[in-house]
C-alpha cells in the first residue's frame, strides 16, 4: 500500500494487520504518534515498530515452499520460493 503523502514513512497498523487487513497508519506531527483510520489504534513509533515485528514473526516463512512433510519426529523439508516456480 502506498503512502498518502510525503513525509515520515507510514507503517502498517499492527492491530489491523494481525487480523490480516493491510491498512496504513498516518502520522500526527502535533501529537508525534501514528494512528489508524480504520480501527482507531494509535501509538508511538517505538510501539508500532515493536508490534509490527510481532507480525513479521507470524509471516517469517512466507517465502518458503514445503517440499516434503516427514513422519512424526522428522523435520519438514522446504526451500526458498523463486518467482515463476511452481
Amino acid at each position: 500500500m502506498s503512502q498518502s503523502k510525503k513525509g515520515k514513512l507510514n507503517y502498517r497498523c499492527p492491530s489491523c494487520f494481525m487480523r490480516e487487513i493491510d491498512m496504513d497508519m498516518f502520522y500526527d506531527e502535533e501529537k508525534k504518534e501514528y494512528y489508524c483510520l480504520r480501527c482507531c489504534y494509535h501509538g508511538t513509533e517505538e510501539e508500532v515498530k515493536k508490534l509490527n515485528e510481532m507480525a513479521r514473526f507470524r509471516y517469517k516463512m512466507i517465502d518458503q515452499r514445503v517440499d516434503a512433510i516427514g513422519k512424526d519426529d522428522e523435520p519438514i523439508h522446504h526451500h526458498t520460493y523463486k518467482k515463476g516456480e511452481q
